[in-house]
């Protein structure tokens, strides 16, 4: 008669849990001790999802964690920690699956969503635009910086080699902020108005500078339109 292994019928209930009613009955512990099911095949991984949590202080503040970090916490070895990062980006590939170019994004809702999901798994400052044309079909989407930003390293130069290159009439600019809100600085402002009146003449338009932060989005232009040009298109 074949031995069970110890916790092998507890990970098996917690598997025809997660089949009948899906994550939503489960702690954020259950959900990375289920995960870690895959990586960790002879060991109770409950003990390990609690130091996680404890760890990173949310299931969020685990699949943020950088790599060298998740590893140094006592039994998350280097396929532990890889299918951790692993989640967030899968989720983001997931929910950017459908091919969205040549579809037309003319309201702030449509682009903001579609912000929220090119963000998701974003640990690091990123700023991204999106190519329109005329008619508010999204040509193209780029990401333009990495890292830690400020205004004074947006190239305008960059932007418009970008525009030119789909022939765009006009574009979003989004940047996220991490590890706060969607709330826009002063800087942030000031940016947006420097790019708008810069693109001005060239005749492309600047359509909206996003903030976003978790699934929050903030579209600074359509706040404070008073501050920019009028005339201009407007997302919807």
């Amino acid at each position: 008669m074949k031995k069970e292994l110890p916790h092998e019928g507890h990970r098996q209930r917690l598997k025809n849990r997660f089949l009948a009613s899906s994550l939503d009955s489960f702690e954020p512990h259950n959900i990375l001790e289920l995960l870690l099911f895959y990586s960790v095949p002879r060991q109770d991984t409950n003990e390990l999802a609690h130091s996680l949590i404890d760890r990173f202080g949310s299931l969020k503040g685990v699949f943020d964690a950088d790599f060298k970090e998740l590893i140094k916490v006592k039994g998350i070895k280097e396929n532990s920690a890889t299918l951790i990062k692993l989640i967030p980006q899968i989720a983001r590939t997931y929910m950017l699956n459908e091919d969205l170019s040549g579809k037309v994004l003319d309201t702030v809702d449509a682009v903001g969503e579609y912000l929220v999901n090119l963000y998701i798994g974003a640990t690091k400052e990123i700023i991204y635009i999106l190519l329109f044309d005329a008619n508010f079909k999204l040509l193209n989407t780029v990401k333009l910086i990495e890292g830690n930003i400020n205004s004074s390293i947006i190239d305008p130069r960059k932007i418009f080699e970008e525009v030119a290159r789909v022939n765009a009439s006009m574009f979003v600019l989004a940047h996220n902020h991490p590890n706060g809100f969607a709330v826009p600085s002063m800087e942030d402002i000031e940016t947006t108005t420097m790019l708008s009146s810069a693109f001005d003449m060239f005749s492309v338009d600047l359509l909206e500078h996003f903030v976003v932060a978790g699934d929050k989005f903030f579209p600074i232009i359509r706040e404070t339109r008073s501050a920019l040009n009028a005339n201009s298109p407007k997302l919807k």
